[in-house]
């Protein structure tokens, strides 16, 4: 059976639902587990029994809740865009660009931080500990504009590959493949007779 590493916190989840967290010998919930994620402890959660990684399921669990109960990020028009990449030629694509636009909003976000600490570093009111009461302040702010930024990646997203198949198109239609007729060369059975005829 899979054991933890030192960086990776293990934690078991067994057929009563319950999970268990084997670096403090405990059950947890949840909410235990989004607080690993906010304090970015590494985890794997696995099936206690077959050792199955559960990890991205607890995940997707933890953000249906934020998502029912707090404010929402992802408004019923974007989930919907994203469900119809699911089995498209592109859903790998899709998953690597949203990654990369959480990934830059992250690190603007970082950058921010980091200006402002170097800016009010001797303000008390922006001082290191001030700083996550501002933030949590500002949650539903920020959450927003979370929500719209990727909302109009995912948008961007779809204009491009509408892009990409209108050239797709366009670049394949000047050929001709054999066995295939254009409009202007095929021809119905009783026009073929009648200029056979003349």
């Amino acid at each position: 059976m899979a054991e933890a590493t030192e960086s990776v916190r293990l934690i078991k989840k067994y057929p009563n639902r319950r999970l268990y967290d084997t670096a403090t010998s405990s059950y947890i919930t949840l909410a235990d587990v989004k607080r690993l994620v906010l304090e970015n402890t590494e985890f794997k959660v696995i099936d206690a029994k077959t050792s199955e990684d559960l990890t991205r399921s607890i995940l997707l669990q933890i953000i249906i809740e934020e998502e029912s109960d707090g404010i929402p990020m992802f408004s019923s028009d974007m989930l919907s865009q994203i469900i119809r990449f699911y089995g498209h030629a592109m859903q790998g694509m899709m998953g690597s660009y949203l990654e990369k636009n959480i990934q830059t909003f992250m690190d603007l976000q970082n950058r921010l931080q980091e200006q402002s600490r170097a800016l009010y570093g001797e303000n008390p009111m922006l001082s290191p500990d001030a700083w996550p009461q501002f933030m949590k302040m500002q949650g539903p702010t920020i959450q927003n504009f979370m929500g719209r930024y990727l909302e109009q990646s995912a948008n961007m997203f779809l204009e491009m590959q509408e892009q990409l198949q209108r050239q797709t198109r366009n670049l394949f239609g000047s050929f001709t493949f054999p066995g295939l007729a254009t409009g202007q060369d095929a021809a119905s059975p009783d026009e073929k007779k009648g200029s056979g005829k003349s």
